[in-house]
């Protein structure tokens, strides 16, 4: 039999290779921007914003924040393969502010830019060099500071930069907002109409119930809802109205037989006759 040789592995030894490979948030610490840009900016396990000297590092999301940000990033998709007015990025793309007393980059869970906008948001782009039409937020609420950041202080700073529509989203209802910029440069909240229905002022024709934000109905459920209609499968749409023509044709097709196979009868012939 050939000799085997058997390798034993120090715990301690491979404990300490793995614990070079584990790193810690760097959340509060101050470093240039120059360095922000060079380092942190894409940094490959922690995704950070930087305020005014801070690394300030993104919260995690739970299930229920994600499905409701997926279903509104789903009807957005939507409404922009029908009317191709904008463009919308959502991959930790991050843009500069430099705001009156300070400068921060901010990664907005999902900016839109507008074609009209003096600055193109490009393909080989990996932040964006102008100020987004509309941001979203997926609110954390692990902790008051975490809130805090969406709801007060991103609120500031994209109302003063001139983000024109900033949506803060949130399961839990308690700080759902959505605010629009007033040519004062003032966010207001956007009014819901015929009930519930926000509808955006910077997207023409986007718009969505309040209620529909915990509901998330499927595709083919809002194809038939007179609210998503206008931009929601339009091709089914077309198919399903196609089927129901074609439906109603052979029913009437039914119906002028029997009409004649029951003259048929009455006249004394039988309708294999």
């Amino acid at each position: 039999m050939d000799n085997v040789q058997v390798l034993s592995v120090n715990p301690s030894a491979e404990n300490e290779l793995f614990a070079d490979e584990t790193f810690s948030s760097e959340d509060g610490k101050w470093v240039s921007e120059a360095e922000y840009w060079a380092t942190y900016y894409d940094h490959p396990d922690f995704s950070y914003e930087w305020n005014n000297g801070y690394l300030e590092a993104k919260p995690m999301s739970d299930y229920e924040q994600y499905a409701l940000y997926k279903w509104l990033v789903m009807l957005l998709d939507q409404f922009l393969r029908i009317r191709p007015i904008a463009r919308m990025i959502a991959l930790e793309t991050g843009f500069r502010l430099p705001l009156p007393k300070k400068t921060s980059i901010r990664k907005p869970d999902l900016g839109v830019v507008l074609h009209d906008n003096p600055i193109w948001l490009a393909d080989k782009d990996r932040s964006y060099k102008g100020i987004f039409d509309l941001c979203i937020e997926s609110l954390s609420d692990s902790n008051r500071r975490e809130v805090e950041r969406d709801t007060v202080q991103k609120r500031s700073e994209y109302e003063i930069i001139g983000v024109r529509e900033y949506y803060i989203l949130d399961a839990r209802q308690t700080n759902l907002r959505f605010y629009q910029r007033t040519p004062a440069g003032k966010y207001i909240a956007l009014p819901p109409v015929q009930g519930d229905i926000i509808q955006s002022t910077v997207l023409p024709g986007f718009q969505f119930r309040l209620s529909d934000l915990t509901r998330q109905p499927s595709l083919i459920e809002m194809a038939a809802d007179e609210v998503y209609q206008a931009f929601i499968l339009p091709e089914y749409q077309i198919e399903k109205q196609r089927a129901e023509q074609e439906r109603q044709r052979a029913e009437q097709e039914r119906q002028r037989a029997e009409r004649l196979a029951a003259k048929l009868k009455a006249l004394g012939f039988s309708p294999d006759e």
